[in-house]
């Protein structure tokens, strides 16, 4: 008796002896399998699930539309669009349970696109010649996209290719029966920070707001957390957010890699959900730490993180750069913003007395963001350091009032 359904993907007129041979696998461990072919001139050895034909009529096209472009990647996004459309339907009619797509770089293009258009919490995994590559954008990454590298198995089955291939069979199947999907029951606050050393709110806020029937979801401001973050905050996910490290914001300002993109402090502000915000380590610019340090950072204090990351500390007119982008992010939003400025400093490495204190900056950063925040944001200006037991009281005092006049879900 098979449990669950795994779809497979890939172009069955190239890959056809492979995207066979991770079905094989598939089923030989008790699972069930669909199949989805994206190719375009040529045919599977045996019908699929779902042809070609299904894929680009899904996208409102055809093959031969396709064909008669010209230019494989036009082809290629006409199949992409497709196969995302076709796929989520699927998924909400309950036709599979997990996804697995097999490709080089054409295949993985189009594999991205499909993962981004299931929810969080399907399995979805990519076999590809350029996982882990620098190739890959991370806005194309869907929260919980796992990849695997298809070494050795760019034409044609082998020893090295089956490898990987039978590991991923097993680990979509695995997933598929494994996973847990968000529980919807509870309403969920969705919380961004980095590690305790830095930040603390959030040993006592997880359990005060889990007394109070809320799920708390907590994000790694490191960029792909960042990304994660908004990506839910925008479908409204969250009944509130309480966005208190918006480190990233000044990261992609100043040209880091690791950066959450242009839209960070926007996703819930644009969907209209509640945002408590703070601004938690502000002045600090991460880098990757194993990089040569960018020689425009020569005059800057440095906290060596780790191996992986470092952190720059910004000057008064960088700093004041980011509290403007503060202004401008949070003047988009459609529902109620309350930012709270803890004027004792806003990361525990910059307390008085600690490595990175910086009393100039965070005297600029409180007067330009006070100087330039749009109507829409209130502020609460309160005497402490946001590590401080008041910081957490004051978000907790706005989220219950809040939930006593209905703006946030009790």
């Amino acid at each position: 008796m098979t449990d669950k359904t795994i779809l497979v993907i890939g172009t069955y007129d190239t890959k056809d002896a492979e995207l066979g041979f991770l079905a094989e696998v598939i089923r030989a461990e008790g699972g069930e399998v669909v199949t989805m072919d994206v190719s375009v001139l040529g045919d599977p050895s045996q019908p699929t699930t779902w042809s070609k034909h299904d894929v680009a009529a899904e996208g409102g096209a055809t093959i031969e539309a396709a064909i008669n472009s010209g230019d494989e990647n036009h082809a290629m996004q006409i199949m992409a669009r497709g196969a995302s459309l076709l796929a989520a339907r699927l998924h909400a009619e309950g036709r599979f349970d997990g996804m697995i797509v097999l490709g080089g770089t054409m295949g993985t293009d189009l594999a991205l696109d499909v993962a981004a258009a299931l929810p969080l919490g399907v399995p979805k995994y990519i076999v590809s010649t350029v996982a882990f590559s620098p190739l890959i954008p991370a806005d194309r990454l869907a929260p919980d996209t796992q990849m695997i590298l298809w070494a050795g198995g760019l034409y044609g089955l082998n020893s090295v290719c089956r490898a990987s291939l039978s590991q991923a069979a097993g680990a979509v199947l695995g997933a598929a029966r494994a996973v847990r999907p968000p529980d919807r029951d509870r309403p969920l606050i969705g919380m961004m920070s980095l590690g305790t050393s830095a930040l603390k709110y959030v040993v006592p806020l997880k359990p005060e707001l889990e007394a109070r029937g809320y799920e708390v979801a907590v994000f790694h401001a490191t960029g792909m957390g960042g990304r994660a973050f908004e990506s839910l905050a925008a479908q409204g996910a969250f009944a509130c957010v309480m966005d208190f490290c918006t480190q990233e914001l000044g990261n992609h300002i100043h040209g880091s890699s690791i950066s959450a993109g242009p839209g960070r402090l926007t996703g819930a502000g644009l969907n209209g959900t509640p945002q408590i915000v703070a601004p938690g380590c502000y002045d600090l610019v991460d880098v990757v730490g194993w990089h040569p340090l960018d020689t425009k950072w020569a005059q800057h204090m440095t906290h060596a993180h780790n191996r992986l990351l470092s952190s720059v500390v910004l000057q008064a007119d960088e700093i004041r750069e980011v509290a403007r982008a503060h202004a401008r992010q949070l003047a988009q939003a459609t529902g109620p913003v309350a930012l709270i400025l803890p004027d004792k400093g806003l990361g525990e490495w910059d307390r008085e007395g600690a490595d990175l204190h910086n009393p100039e900056g965070l005297a600029a950063f409180l007067d330009e963001v006070e100087a330039t925040l749009p109507a829409n944001v209130t502020a609460h200006r309160i005497g402490c350091h946001i590590n401080d037991a008041a910081f957490a009281q004051k978000a907790l005092e706005i989220l219950d009032g809040w939930r006593a006049d209905g703006t946030v879900r009790a």
